[in-house]
């Protein structure tokens, strides 16, 4: 790992609640019933664009500052209900004991075993305060059942490790594929205000009602405080065509046949991805998942990570394109810098976009219209316009949060057209040219754990 900047930036400010901390000394016990309060300088861009490279400023968010030593008893309001806090739940960190859950969340037709590698590396560099699971909840042609009804599943099955595990305190994320878009909608059923907040659990209006940012409210993700969500090739846009589905090669016969075709082959999930699933009048789940609507708060439970990072394959992933798994428009994809960064091969960028002010996500008359004909009449030219009208307004959703953009290049792999797999490893043998990546993640992980208790902001970049 190179030395000369740290890892990673802090995508939100963090709000720390009541903390009661016994000393070293357990003969002379001792509390702090005080935070210090200071505002630290704050370093920010210039304009609202995505950062790239290697120069790197300090980002240091206004907040309390605070160092614990010794054990910590965290009094924390919790109830048994998914996503609602009501009754007291007392917290004691003991050094044999798991704080920090770590959920892993495999793709389409997976299962835990396309965690092994990973998940045994995780182990190993992270140590034992972190319980890491690997979700049974969705495999294989489970998968084709919904995002929606696979989200519900995996929160069910978060809850039942929350309550068995009264140590855990954190929990984080980290998601393959279709996971990433699975996960999303469970953090949403997770997803509760915290109480101890006195900032709004929604979006935030800035200077016009109309043009927002998401408020940096901290709520808790099945009552435990939300770290880390790290998605790894994941279509946040949904697919399409030649643009974000690859193997079709831009061939018009089979774009036209993608659409129509994918409910048979994938189920509701396929539609999902393509974005052609409810009604025409009725905008597609992944726009849903954009922002805060009647069936979930969306945007306010990815807010509530500490952190967001995406890996992106630059290319020879032909299952998920560049542009869905890393929030860009077409004009914002540039040529990424050919070497690997020190220590992590295959690692190509790193950048940090910062929220950006707009519009929230709406659906327009005009996309109904796109929708039915896409539907109805799956050419190219209706399937183009559609997803068009659909790639901003999720985008212009999305870009509401800060985000950590980490771009991949198997170019020089032995198998680089395995990139989709290589990016998390999934086999061992055969897509080993991902274990740059898997060390990435977990250094990123580490360090973070590491600084998150001695300071409310983190360093920035690679």
């Amino acid at each position: 790992m190179a030395s000369s900047a740290p890892l990673f930036y802090s995508c939100s400010p963090r709000i720390l609640r009541h903390r009661i901390t016994n000393s070293v000394n357990r003969n002379n016990p001792t509390s702090s019933s005080s935070n210090s309060c200071s505002s630290s300088s704050n370093s920010w861009y210039t304009n609202s664009s995505c950062h790239r490279g290697h120069k790197w400023n300090f980002i240091a968010f206004s907040g309390i500052k605070n160092t614990w030593k010794g054990q910590s008893l965290e009094a924390r309001a919790m109830s048994t209900t998914e996503g609602n806090l009501s009754s007291p739940r007392i917290m004691i960190n003991v050094e044999d004991k798991p704080d920090h859950l770590l959920v892993l969340v495999h793709g389409i037709m997976g299962s835990p075993s396309d965690w092994t590698y990973f998940e045994a590396e995780l182990k190993r560099r992270l140590g034992k305060n972190f319980l890491i699971h690997a979700s049974s909840c969705n495999k294989y042609t489970k998968t084709f059942t919904g995002i929606d009804g696979a989200g519900k599943r995996l929160a069910d099955e978060v809850l039942e490790i929350v309550k068995k595990t009264e140590s855990l305190i954190k929990i984080s994320f980290l998601v393959h594929s279709l996971g990433g878009l699975i996960a999303r909608y469970a953090v949403a059923v997770l997803y509760s205000p915290n109480v101890s907040s006195d900032k709004p659990d929604d979006l935030s209006a800035t200077t016009s009602t109309n043009f927002k940012t998401h408020s940096s409210n901290n709520g808790l993700i099945a009552g435990l405080e939300a770290i880390n969500f790290i998605t790894l090739a994941t279509p946040h846009l949904g697919v399409r065509g030649n643009k974000q589905l690859p193997f079709l090669l831009g061939v018009s016969f089979l774009e036209k046949l993608a659409a129509p075709m994918a409910p048979i082959f994938a189920g509701r999930t396929g539609s999902q991805l393509f974005l052609t699933d409810s009604e025409p009048n009725k905008p597609p789940l992944l726009l849903q998942m954009t922002s805060d609507c009647n069936d979930g708060k969306f945007i306010s439970a990815l807010g509530a990570f500490r952190c967001r990072i995406l890996y992106a394959n630059v290319s020879y992933d032909h299952m998920v394109g560049w542009r869905t798994s890393s929030i860009r428009r077409e004009t914002e994809l540039v040529k990424p810098p050919d070497r690997s960064l020190e220590g992590y091969k295959h690692i190509v960028n790193v950048m940090y976009c910062p929220p950006v002010l707009s519009e929230s996500p709406h659906f327009p008359p005009e996309a109904a219209r796109a929708k039915e004909a896409a539907q109805n009449e799956p050419s190219a030219e209706n399937t183009i316009e559609y997803h068009d009208i659909m790639e901003e307004e999720m985008i212009r959703g999305l870009q509401r949060l800060a985000w950590i953009k980490v771009d991949v290049n198997f170019q020089s792999a032995l198998w680089p057209f395995f990139a989709h797999n290589n990016i998390h490893v999934k086999n061992e043998w055969l897509h080993n040219a991902g274990t740059g990546v898997v060390a990435h993640v977990a250094d990123t992980i580490k360090q973070q754990e590491k600084q998150q208790d001695s300071s409310p902001y983190i360093g920035a970049g690679l």
